[in-house]
């Protein structure tokens, strides 16, 4: 979810269609992307966490976000075929959904496998996380580069298509989705960390994706059954809220934080 999705927002977006105006706006702007991107964040940095290698992320996440920013800069200029394309929303949808299962499916079996191979009681045990050298072969640079891009992207769609019925100065609209990857990328750089301190929050993050990928779903086949606004907002909310509620010892997750890359 991104801010330009906001109804409330939609009578200060639609004035804003000068410059100064929309610069005025900007802080509200940035802060609300931090705030409602949360679900993307957590999303792009869980992709990003498959290199196992601190540096490698941070630089899946650049490269990514980058290209990223290329395709949500094409996709404003296409617009118009864009809103009208179903297939697309579709597409999208699906591929958020594929993406939520798949991770939550690995993240459950990755952590039952570790639960049962330490001993009751350890300090891995309690808090759930994987099991030293436990992380599978990881994916190539480039591999992990091509899926942070594409999940930006289906996140995007709906923000994107509301941008755009909001107002017709496409520059605008783009200079909006230059912040909104911009912020992704600070927000996405702390949940990198994050992520290895909370063990909950990357179960959160992809149940996220997973009702966002629902909910294009829903709006796209009965958009009379789709939820407002703020059901997705208060949902996401208690996800991170119970993301956030489980730390790992601070020993652990320097541990975890400073293991070796391998493969790659």
């Amino acid at each position: 979810m991104e801010a330009e999705t906001v109804p409330s927002l939609t009578p200060l977006l639609v004035g804003a269609d000068q410059w100064h105006e929309f610069l005025l706006l900007l802080p509200l702007l940035v802060a609300l992307e931090a705030i409602l991107s949360a679900d993307n964040a957590i999303a792009l940095a869980a992709i990003s966490r498959g290199l196992h290698n601190p540096a490698k992320q941070q630089q899946a996440l650049n490269f990514g976000l980058f290209l990223a920013l290329v395709l949500r800069l094409a996709l404003i200029a296409a617009a118009g075929w864009v809103l009208n394309f179903w297939p697309l929303q579709l597409a999208a949808s699906l591929y958020l959904l594929w993406l939520s299962g798949k991770q939550l499916l690995a993240v459950w079996t990755a952590s039952t496998a570790a639960r049962a191979a330490m001993p009751a009681g350890s300090p891995r045990d309690e808090a759930g996380a994987d099991a030293p050298n436990a992380h599978p072969a990881a994916p190539s640079l480039r591999q992990v580069v091509l899926t942070l891009a594409l999940t930006d992207l289906a996140f995007s769609l709906d923000s994107i298509a509301a941008a755009v019925a909001v107002t017709d100065r496409l520059l605008i609209v783009m200079a909006g989705g230059v912040i909104g990857v911009l912020t992704l990328r600070l927000t996405a750089g702390l949940f990198s960390r994050w992520l290895e301190i909370y063990p909950n929050l990357e179960t959160a993050g992809y149940v996220a994706v997973g009702l966002v990928g629902l909910r294009l779903l829903v709006r796209l086949g009965l958009p009379q059954l789709s939820p407002p606004e703020w059901v997705l907002l208060l949902s996401v909310g208690i996800l991170l809220l119970w993301g956030f509620s489980v730390r790992q010892p601070a020993a652990l997750a320097e541990t975890v934080t400073n293991e070796p890359d391998v493969g790659n």
